[in-house]
């Protein structure tokens, strides 16, 4: 039974104990970063390894029930959009914080919202949360698809800067890896644009993982069945999929294996980013 074949409370649960998953790893990674590490920077312009930590004690927490702290965020490069200063807010209220007292913060919220979940399980993906981030209006759908995802790509950025490669044999790896998949069509067909009848393939090979995209008479990008021979073929390690995917580094900072039509190729790996 694939995810979409499961029922609405079933999927809903899987995404549950996946979230859970990636934050126990997170707080075990959090706790085990020496002081001298605290401050290293990250593939996110202006957030250190501890603003990593911080920004998801701040999430958790506040999806936990605690009271958002409301501080003045100076403008900032790094700052691009109202979400990007709300998230801001959080980490500038914890800078006086060690990585232990964030790791506990984590762990107390996520105990609290995990019973919670598991007293009430959500069963209606269209419902309202009791509460978002910054109140965005998130379905209970969107939410618990956010917020494993959310937790390992910051888990990711603070293994990347750290050199502590691995975190990539876990649920929440694979539920992100997917999650960047069905955002493909968008990319090749809206962001790309080629001609119609375009195929586009993108492999994966050490999570097992392909797709295939092609261009409508409509212009639309719509995932396929392997088939017709792909007009370009695209074939990247996960971890260059991520930081590709999730906006972290350029194209010339991976390294891609390309077949077929090379401009097109690298028009697809240049509109990879899907997260905001």
């Amino acid at each position: 039974m694939t995810a979409v074949d499961q029922p609405a409370d079933a999927r809903l649960a899987e995404l549950v104990e996946t979230w859970h998953g990636a934050c126990t790893r997170f707080v075990a990674l959090a706790r085990e970063i020496p002081r001298k590490e605290w401050d290293l920077p990250t593939d996110l312009d202006g957030w250190s390894v501890k603003d990593n930590v911080a920004h998801t004690a701040h999430l958790e927490a506040v999806l936990a029930g605690t009271p958002e702290e409301t501080i003045e965020v100076a403008e900032a490069p790094h700052l691009k959009s109202l979400m990007s200063y709300y998230t801001e807010q959080g980490v500038l209220a914890r800078r006086d914080r060690d990585m232990a007292a964030l790791a506990d913060e984590i762990e107390e919220a996520v105990a609290s919202r995990y019973a919670a979940l598991q007293a009430e399980p959500p069963s209606d993906p269209r419902a309202a949360p009791p509460k978002t981030p910054g109140d965005v209006p998130w379905d209970f759908q969107t939410l618990l698809n956010n917020r494993p995802l959310d937790v390992w790509m910051h888990e990711q950025d603070i293994r990347r800067a750290t050199g502590r490669p691995g975190g990539y044999d876990c649920a929440a790896a694979a539920h992100v890896l997917r999650t960047f998949g069905r955002g493909l069509p968008m990319v090749v067909g809206k962001r790309v644009a080629p001609p119609p009848g375009t195929t586009v393939r993108l492999e994966i090979p050490e999570a097992g993982l392909a797709w295939s995209v092609r261009v409508g008479d409509d212009g639309r990008g719509a995932l396929v069945e392997d088939g017709a021979k792909p007009s370009a073929t695209v074939a990247l390690r996960p971890e260059d999929y991520v930081v590709l995917a999730g906006g972290r580094r350029t194209v010339a900072e991976t390294e891609p294996r390309v077949t077929g039509d090379e401009k097109l190729a690298h028009r697809v790996l240049e509109a990879l980013a899907v997260t905001p």
